[in-house]
């Protein structure tokens, strides 16, 4: 625990392209090694791949991939009496929306592909249409919530 106080929130930029502050932090996350040009590459690339693809806007594409993969609830380690027990927990908009880019990036890096703009590409169609590993990710997060309800009562 600090002692100063809270934290502050840090707002989030937006990117110089789409002026979207979800793509912006995409392209943080993609982020490797300090490489952020080739993060904006990837990115941008796949959005181009998307708009190929469906000949939709593939910002809307985005949001409704992360808006489907995002979880309601999850689990929390919490220790009772010597035992550890996974406790349900409502998660937040923000950490949501977090945990939903990181699994479809872990998603799309584990797919068969030439290149990571068309694994996050294809990651991103499958998602917004309800499949995928990211989809497969969080339900299985909504599963052992579910199975683990008993346990609501140590929140």
């Amino acid at each position: 625990m600090s002692r100063r106080g809270t934290a502050e929130k840090k707002t989030v930029k937006f990117d110089p392209i789409y002026r979207n502050r979800l793509v912006n932090m995409v392209i943080n996350r993609i982020l490797k090694h300090g490489k952020k040009s080739l993060a904006y590459k990837i990115l941008y690339r796949a959005v181009k791949k998307i708009h190929q693809k469906t000949k939709k806007n593939p910002l809307l594409l985005l949001r409704q991939a992360i808006r489907k993969v995002t979880p309601r609830i999850g689990v929390k380690a919490r220790r009772k009496s010597g035992a550890t027990h996974q406790v349900p927990m409502k998660i937040g908009s923000t950490r949501g929306k977090v945990l939903a880019i990181r699994w479809l990036l872990a998603a799309s890096r584990k797919r068969p592909g030439q290149n990571m703009a068309f694994k996050l590409s294809s990651e991103l169609v499958d998602a917004a249409k309800g499949r995928g590993g990211a989809i497969r990710k969080r339900e299985a997060t909504h599963r052992m919530a579910e199975a683990n309800r008993a346990f609501a009562h140590l929140r």
